[in-house]
């Protein structure tokens, strides 16, 4: 039978649950065991692909085509596992799947509620991944902080799960901001408290509680949380922010995570075997001759943007002995300022994926600037449009050059759609790029 861990979060978002998760995964597999890790989002967006980037980061495009979260790209380089469609699911494609089968009649004339309906649905698909992958452990993550109201029927389906499967096949880390404050000069467990609380009052009791800080957690807050929290002293986990995030399997580790799973799931007791991950680490902290990598894109006021690509170019990094500086660069300033000004002390360029008109042409002028100076370049889906079209520009000595996506009238489309793509009803020339050309692992 596939057991399975649940991951939420509480107090605030973007602690690191999807680090949390990818990192159970990791020293659960450094010890044999099989895992695959689902995200559960609460957004009725279908899914990320339509999503402003600046709303939700990258948009994660797995082997079998889906674009999902940017989570499942952490989840693929910490366990060096495939993510597929059956790894992220969404209230939307909840909803859309209930509200389809109630009009085929499946439901044979049924009142449709969040519970039972909506909340059965949910368990199916988080089922489905064991089925799918024969994992022994299946890590789902659950989006959100516990509280929020579209957030609800996922915690009442995972909370129904367990009592389903049985206690011992399945646990909850629940994960927690400690604040510091600097007029008392100490930690607050109180946000932690009123965290679990609500989970409590939807009925679940967190097995594990996973403290988030930004400095050393004493034991005797520790303790605190242990006795207001009613969970073990050895499971509440301090995970102090680190250097690097390839850092968190190995501090969770030490922590005597792996240990507390591995008896309380009752799986084979076994050492974890994490050498090479620890050689990774150590490497990324090495200080190493430096190389600069502008990034020319249209979202780079948010980095989580082109988290695939960033840690893609960390991992080249960390192969070829360097320390990577990565300059993010406003394509549409390089419509209005100097390239060569901008571009001048870059080692490389990578122009990333993208949809749209907005900066089209300061990523132009990019790929002009690596053309004329011989810089390396690295253009991924549209950043390679670009370079074709730059280049076509050059040769035909022409500006009159272009993607149909951009320009349907240009009289050189050097980018278009397929004949047998014109009459279809979805035909776009919009080309999402696929993050998961971007997935080295560490193993």
């Amino acid at each position: 039978m596939t057991q399975y861990i649940f991951v939420t979060g509480g107090v605030v978002s973007s602690l690191g649950k999807g680090i949390t998760a990818a990192s159970i995964g990791r020293i659960l597999k450094a010890r044999g065991v099989t895992v695959s890790i689902q995200k559960l989002d609460p957004y009725i967006n279908v899914d990320p692909g339509t999503l402003n980037p600046y709303e939700h980061g990258e948009v994660f495009v797995t082997d079998d085509g889906a674009e999902t979260d940017l989570d499942l790209g952490h989840y693929e380089r910490f366990t060096g596992e495939n993510m597929a469609k059956v790894n992220n699911v969404t209230t939307g494609q909840i909803f859309q799947q209930v509200i389809l089968r109630e009009r085929r009649g499946d439901y044979l004339g049924k009142t449709i509620q969040t519970v039972p309906h909506i909340t059965a649905e949910i368990k199916r698909r988080i089922a489905a991944v064991g089925i799918e992958t024969n994992a022994q452990v299946v890590i789902v993550e659950v989006g959100g902080t516990v509280g929020d109201i579209e957030g609800q029927p996922f915690i009442e389906a995972i909370r129904q799960l367990r009592g389903e499967i049985g206690r011992d096949n399945a646990l909850y880390v629940h994960v927690t901001l400690l604040p510091y404050l600097s007029s008392s000069s100490e930690l607050k467990t109180k946000p932690t408290q009123h965290s679990v609380r609500d989970l409590r009052a939807l009925g679940i009791q967190p097995d594990v509680i996973v403290c988030r800080s930004d400095r050393a957690v004493p034991d005797n807050v520790k303790d605190k949380i242990a006795l207001f929290c009613d969970v073990e002293r050895r499971a509440v986990v301090p995970l102090v922010t680190a250097q690097t995030i390839y850092e968190v399997p190995l501090m969770l580790e030490t922590a005597g995570l792996g240990a507390y799973i591995v008896e309380r799931l009752h799986l084979p007791q076994q050492e974890a075997d994490l050498d090479q991950w620890r050689e990774l680490v150590e490497g990324l902290k090495l200080r190493k001759e430096k190389v600069k990598i502008a990034v020319v894109g249209k979202y780079v006021e948010l980095p989580d943007a082109y988290t695939s690509v960033r840690e893609a170019l960390v991992h080249a990094g960390l192969y070829h002995a360097r320390d990577l500086d990565i300059e993010w660069i406003q394509s549409e300033d390089l419509e209005r300022d100097d390239p060569a000004e901008r571009l001048k002390s870059a080692d490389g360029i990578v122009v990333p994926g993208g949809f749209g008109y907005r900066g089209i042409e300061g990523k132009i002028q990019a790929a002009r600037y690596a053309r004329e100076h011989r810089v390396p370049y690295l253009g991924l889906c549209l950043g390679l449009q670009v370079m074709t079209i730059e280049l076509a520009r050059h040769a035909l000595g022409t500006d009159d050059v272009n993607s149909t996506e951009f320009d349907e009238r240009t009289q050189h489309p050097v980018i278009d759609l397929m004949p047998d793509q014109r009459n279809t009803a979805t035909a776009s020339v919009r080309l999402a790029w696929s993050s998961a050309a971007f997935r080295p692992t560490a193993t």
